[in-house]
């Protein structure tokens, strides 16, 4: 139950003056939710400062002044193009107040003739002469002490003014219960932070540009506050995944040994300690959930190899899943490989395996005869059924929901789930989008993995860029020619790579092949199939190319228009060619005109391959939002903090909350009680509320 001192705040925005029906969805889009304290966390960006009281001899155009005056004349348009003017003077100057809608009456009552008035707005010279139009107050002088001399500015949206937001503000403000505190005592007089209900009032009531600042201690505390309760409730639901009853998998080595045997190569240190944590989760008695994050070429799948046979050598099932069919393909290459050679028995199960064959493997897969099964989202269906699942590994995490996983995961029995991605996943992400799962970094590649030679080439000299790629291909290599993604027209897209596609094809024949979003998943496939074949040598395509795909002759990489791509995208990309151990060669050709941020960024690739780095560095270039690929569906955004001035903020609250829940694990002292309070008003109670210590 939510504590009953917080429902003033969890009532509708309709119960404010002055929104009503009329304005409850406009306020309601504008503020992302329609509850009071929604309006709490809409904070101010700008302040308007109404202190400049010069006389009108003196004003300077285009600043917000305020002051007295005296009207003298009105003058009503003679078209309806016109605005209604009011001419009004103090005993130095005269200025002019427009109306463009207007109701004659109701200006007059508000200006009438010969009266004083105190008007506030920002002035403009037009045809020589000094105007306000729609001043944003026109009240009696004896109010001056009632218009603020600094006025917050809020985001605003069509309908919706700032002078309304101020005033529901303002209601909302009074609502506001004096809260208990639930930071620790010596972390506030540390940082010099007041209570949550002074920084709030404070946020909302700046007296300067500083105070809007991230870096001012009013926001640096309501960013602690959100991302406190942020990293206690992902903590209370990773403390109450390892409350979940697990299976204890323990295998002899066998099967693990005889692959270490006949593997070819070393495993890097980095993917030996990764494997010791998943076989930790896999020991343990709680249904383990991990998250392993390795750069492109790191050797993910080899460490799901040797954690399946785990699984395998104690009895179970394990099932590896990817997001699309020609990842999932690979894998099955690849693992089914290393299951010759260990005696495990591996299978394929996708959306297009139908009929005779498709029986027969799920009957093999019930009845215990396949230890592996790889697969696309078909392995969610109702009618795959294991005989005993007791491991599952989820490829590139963000393409699926947690729904879809936690479906999977329920065909077995309680099975530890490993998640991996070679998507670069900056730190603050990985603690505030996957802090409710173990986290493991593959931060090594293995040995002989040569370093891709990265150029940023102007796209003015692309014939230059053709002959080296001719050169290229004459000698036997596989290159991939990436065109630009134009969000604003897929039109014009596809269009700039069929045109791309036919020049290369004219010059080099039918060794070229193309990829777009368009195709249906069955040619791209066969498209792809046969690039990997080498029967295609050069590949042109419009959209990112699949993560994971592995084409080991593939080592040039052609980005056009490069500065159009984010950071990890672009890393991405450059991963397809270090797939093999020959050096690969990356051109990132570049149009005019660079901002300083592309050619940061372009800078950034050509001098770093390390993905880990590389997140961080995009990061700080874009935020959050693109991370990934896309605006961060379905991920968090925060509303008072922001990971680009506030990560120190996040990595304090990290272990916060680690400490909070050692010390107190039932939220049962005073401060437990309190944050309990912080969880509910900032709707982290979902986790709370089922966790049971």
């Amino acid at each position: 139950m939510r504590p009953e001192i917080l429902n003033p705040l969890f009532c509708s925005i309709d119960t404010l003056k002055g929104i009503g029906d009329k304005y409850l969805k406009l306020v309601a889009n504008l503020i992302g939710g329609s509850k009071i304290v929604n309006i709490l966390w809409h904070l101010p960006y700008q302040i308007i400062d109404r202190s400049y009281n010069v006389k009108l001899l003196n004003v300077e155009a285009g600043r917000v002044w305020t002051g007295i005056v005296t009207v003298t004349q009105h003058l009503e348009p003679k078209t309806k193009k016109q605005p209604y003017r009011v001419i009004c003077d103090d005993e130095t100057g005269d200025i002019t107040l427009n109306f463009f809608k207007y109701y004659d009456n109701t200006i007059k009552k508000q200006l009438p003739l010969g009266q004083k008035r105190l008007i506030s707005g920002k002035t403009e010279w037009f045809n020589g002469q000094l105007q306000m139009s729609h001043p944003d107050y026109i009240t009696e002088p004896e109010n001056i002490q009632k218009i603020k001399k600094t006025e917050p500015v809020y985001p605003l949206s069509a309908g919706v003014t700032n002078k309304m937001m101020l005033f529901y503000v303002a209601q909302s403000l009074e609502r506001l219960p004096v809260l208990p505190e639930w930071c620790d005592e010596n972390f506030i007089k540390q940082n010099n932070f007041g209570s949550f209900n002074e920084a709030l009032k404070k946020a909302h009531n700046p007296l300067s540009v500083d105070d809007l600042s991230p870096l001012s201690s009013v926001r640096k505390r309501l960013a602690y506050d959100e991302l406190l309760a942020n990293q206690l409730s992902l903590a209370i639901a990773r403390m109450r995944q390892k409350k979940k009853n697990g299976r204890i998998i323990s295998g002899d080595g066998r099967l693990r040994q005889k692959l270490t045997q006949n593997l070819g190569f070393d495993l890097t240190n980095a993917q030996k300690k990764v494997l010791e944590d998943i076989y930790q989760d896999q020991k343990s008695d709680y249904q383990g959930l991990r998250l392993v994050q390795g750069d492109v070429g790191s050797g993910k799948t080899v460490v799901a190899m040797f954690a399946m046979l785990n699984a395998v050598e104690s009895g179970a099932q394990a099932a590896i899943m990817a997001p699309t069919e020609i990842l999932a393909k690979q894998h099955f290459e690849t693992l089914s490989g290393w299951g010759n050679i260990t005696g495990v028995k591996t299978a394929l199960l996708t959306s297009k395996i139908k009929g005779k064959k498709r029986a027969e493997i799920l009957n093999n897969l019930k009845n215990g005869e396949i230890d592996i099964l790889i697969g696309t989202h078909a392995l969610f269906t109702d009618d795959v059924t294991f005989k005993d699942l007791g491991f599952v590994v989820v490829d590139e995490q963000h393409r699926f929901g947690v729904e879809q996983r936690l479906k999977l995961s329920l065909k077995g029995n309680n099975p530890d789930i490993v998640v991996m991605t070679a998507t670069p996943i900056p730190r603050t992400l990985v603690l505030t989008r996957f802090g409710d799962m173990d986290y493991s970094k593959i931060d090594e590649l293995p040995k002989g993995r040569k370093p891709v030679d990265t150029r940023i080439i102007p796209i003015s000299k692309i014939g230059e860029v053709v002959a080296a790629l001719k050169r290229k291909i004459d000698n036997g290599a596989r290159a991939y020619w990436v065109c630009p993604l134009i969000e604003e027209s897929e039109k014009s897209d596809l269009a700039a790579a069929m045109a791309r596609f036919e020049e290369l094809k004219a010059l080099f024949g039918d060794c070229v092949g193309l990829v777009h979003g368009k195709m249906k998943e069955k040619e791209k496939d066969a498209v792809m199939e046969r690039f990997k074949k080498g029967e295609i040598t050069i590949l042109v395509s419009t959209t990112v190319i699949e993560v994971g795909v592995n084409v080991e002759e593939a080592t040039l990489m052609i980005i056009e228009r490069a500065e159009r791509f984010g950071l990890s995208q672009l890393h991405q990309l450059r991963g397809r060619i270090k797939r093999g151990c020959e050096a690969g060669n990356c051109l990132l050709l570049y149009g005019y005109p660079l901002s300083d941020t592309s050619r940061e960024r372009l800078n950034v690739m050509k001098a770093c391959e390390d993905g880990f780095l590389i997140a961080e560095k995009d990061l700080d270039l874009r935020g959050g939002g693109e991370i990934l690929g896309t605006k961060q569906s379905g991920f968090e955004e925060f509303m008072l903090a922001n990971l680009e001035f506030h990560k120190d903020l996040l990595y304090t609250a990290y272990k916060d909350a680690q400490l909070i829940l050692n010390q107190d694990p039932e939220l049962k002292t005073p401060r437990g009680e309190a944050l309990r309070v912080l969880l509910y008003l900032f709707e982290k109670d979902k986790d709370f509320k089922t966790y049971k210590a």
